[in-house]
């Protein structure tokens, strides 16, 4: 089975992921990618605490994940690729060799430098450059926070303006 969902959020593991995203896709496991977090044993308990026991998480560099993704697509379960910023996606998306189709940008939240786009996404321009970088791929780009949410196109959410 193919991985669910891949997903930026800067929150990582927090309720919207684990109950808006996993019921729906009936989720059995979160590959967070994260090489700060993959080194961390104290990290990694955290994270653990906001996961449901038929839940496994497993805790991954980038290096990594690229090279176990089709281990993780042979699962035989739904599961969700999780990680904290752009930087980190488009590192895994060029060592993951076509592999990653779709990208979901679900959470990247204001501080100063970002300009507003949707009420969850705030960017710099280079983190517009990242996600247009990513699209040139060939990925399916869109922003939408949970399941119930229209998915917004990557020309439309980079065309859109918030204030803070």
């Amino acid at each position: 089975m193919p991985i669910a969902l891949y997903r930026i959020d800067d929150r990582l593991i927090h309720g919207q992921v684990v109950v808006g995203w996993g019921q729906p896709l009936e989720m059995r496991f979160i590959v967070l990618v994260d090489d700060d977090v993959a080194a961390s044993e104290w990290e990694q308990e955290l994270y653990r605490m906001g996961v449901p026991p038929e839940m496994t998480v497993h805790f991954s560099t980038v290096e990594d994940a690229a090279a176990n993704l089709a281990r993780f697509e042979s699962h035989g379960e739904p599961g969700i690729v999780l990680v904290g910023d752009i930087p980190t996606m488009q590192r895994l998306v060029a060592g993951a060799g076509g592999r990653i189709r779709t990208v979901n940008v679900g959470g990247v939240h204001h501080v100063p430098g970002r300009s507003g786009r949707l009420r969850y996404v705030y960017l710099t321009p280079e983190e517009e450059q990242g996600l247009r970088d990513i699209a040139a791929q060939g990925v399916d780009v869109t922003a939408q926070d949970v399941p119930s949410a229209r998915p917004v196109p990557l020309d439309e959410l980079l065309a859109s303006t918030v204030g803070v």
